[in-house]
């Protein structure tokens, strides 16, 4: 054996914080049977309940009810979610709750709450599902990221 290959069979698999998985494509079929137009207008109607209306505050909202306003089925809310956005349902809430938290982090308004608040204040429903997210989206932890951004003050 090589020393390269000694070397590859003797390291561990590099273990990621926060239990992350690398993400894994998926070729659907029935995402390429999706109508371009309607696919469109659920996309804009989507940004307007979740984005607009800000209903990724709300921790219990779910695929299901989203799917419900829209007057369509889950399944091809999550195609047309994975289709456009590039992203699972979860996911994209997470993302838009991330911008709001990296914002409230960095506000002074919000510099008496604590990281737990915020998170609650965004929709996450405990402080482990929000530390594993905003590492996954930022790359650091909400503390690390508050007081670097405090120090720029």
């Amino acid at each position: 054996m090589s020393d390269l290959e000694n070397q590859t069979q003797t390291e561990a698999p590099k273990k990621r914080p926060y239990n992350l998985r690398e993400k894994k494509e998926k070729n659907a079929a029935y995402r390429t049977l999706i109508r371009p137009e309607l696919a469109d207008e659920l996309y804009d109607k989507i940004l307007q309940i979740i984005v607009v209306q800000k209903k990724y505050r709300d921790r219990d909202y779910s695929a299901k009810q989203l799917a419900k306003e829209l007057e369509t089925n889950t399944r091809y809310l999550s195609a047309v979610i994975n289709s456009r956005f590039g992203m699972n349902y979860s996911c994209l809430l997470n993302e838009y709750r991330i911008k709001e938290a990296m914002h409230l982090l960095t506000d002074k308004r919000y510099a008496d709450k604590n990281v737990e608040e915020i998170s609650t204040m965004v929709g996450f429903a405990n402080r482990q599902s929000f530390y594993a997210s905003f590492y996954k989206n930022v790359g650091e932890t909400p503390n690390s990221y508050r007081k670097k951004h405090a120090d720029k003050r």
